[in-house]
């Protein structure tokens, strides 16, 4: 079961790194600057919720809605508390049903209510809504949030995620491209533009973001996960070990970095060494359907496996039996075991 590699053109002739500006505050500030009672506390709720703090950040921003109990500025800032709170990964409808984030997207929609030309409020709503599987209230509202706050690289970065996890791909790749330009020192922007990139097929554009992503961020395991995996589908077998082998020093509990690693060890024939790491993967998380298809493409190289590659397939098939991939391998097996061609 020969791998499928994505090829691209070849790399970009090199060039001295450009030295980037720091990185801006992700928080869209909630304080108008006007010093007074409530605006203190909003600022001391900004600092907390970019720092982390969430229980500190509720804090000053309840502090600052009994201060100004008519602001819409307060309101969004316990919202914004209560969605993160939650902890759900900014998918679509990653937390549907979910009473915290409809409570909080109920509170925002107030606070938009209040003052129409508050940005922050309509970045808010926007991801609440998203998380909630509202696609189309959640891209106009982050959309209006944009309109309002042009030059915050986080609004563009929002609605660039909420059109991704939505399908329109080139819109936005257009938004996180200028995030990127608003706040070139950010290394998670880059990594959304690489992605974005990548999943659109400009593989070595998105080595170039991931790059900058690594370059920004050499202790984030993801990032280097990310080059990883866009060099291995550039064929840069030998760097894509490297990188991916990096991202597991750094954390060896994500199933997908080992699955991806022993991915780049098949490719290099290294058929034992990934056999191992697609079962490191395995017993991070059972439930991997790819690490288990990975697993049987290995094991089919060998007669002797093939069976054990047949369980593979079966057991992903019963994960998701919607996958292509699954039948393909099952084909092609079914062709090695009779001797004949895959149709």
């Amino acid at each position: 079961m020969p791998a499928n590699v994505v090829a691209d053109a070849g790399p970009p002739a090199s060039a001295a790194a450009p030295t980037l500006p720091p990185p801006k505050p992700v928080t869209i500030p909630l304080a108008t600057g006007s010093g007074g009672p409530a605006d203190v506390e909003l600022t001391a709720g900004d600092a907390a919720f970019e720092a982390g703090d969430l229980d500190g950040a509720s804090r000053h921003y309840e502090r600052a809605q009994k201060a100004a109990p008519k602001s819409p500025a307060p309101k969004v800032g316990v919202a914004r508390v209560n969605v993160a709170r939650v902890g759900a990964p900014m998918d679509y409808a990653g937390a549907k049903g979910n009473r915290a984030i409809a409570s909080a997207a109920s509170d925002l929609r107030k606070a938009v209510k209040l003052d129409p030309a508050f940005g922050a409020a309509y970045v808010e709503l926007g991801r609440a809504l998203l998380l909630l599987g509202d696609a189309e209230g959640a891209i106009d509202s982050l959309r209006k949030g944009v309109e309002l706050l042009p030059e915050k690289a986080e609004a563009h970065s929002a609605l660039g995620v909420a059109l991704l996890a939505t399908g329109h791909g080139e819109e936005s790749l257009a938004e996180l491209k200028r995030a990127v330009d608003l706040d070139a020192g950010s290394a998670p922007r880059h990594g959304n533009l690489g992605t974005v990139l990548f999943m659109r097929g400009r593989v070595v554009d998105a080595i170039a973001e991931y790059e900058i992503q690594v370059r920004l961020a050499d202790d984030d395991a993801r990032a280097h996960s990310d080059l990883g995996t866009a060099v291995l589908a550039h064929n840069e077998i030998a760097r894509a070990e490297t990188e991916l082998r990096r991202a597991i020093a750094l954390d060896a509990t994500r199933a997908a970095f080992h699955s991806n690693l022993g991915y780049a060890l098949q490719v290099e024939g290294k058929v034992g060494d990934a056999v191992a790491e697609y079962h490191a993967a395995l017993q991070i998380d059972p439930k991997s359907a790819s690490a288990w298809i990975n697993l049987a493409t290995a094991l089919s190289k060998d007669p002797k496996t093939r069976a054990d590659a047949r369980d593979a397939l079966l057991k992903a098939r019963a994960i998701d039996p919607t996958d292509p991939r699954v039948k393909a391998n099952l084909d092609e097996l079914d062709a090695l075991e009779h001797g004949t061609t895959a149709p």
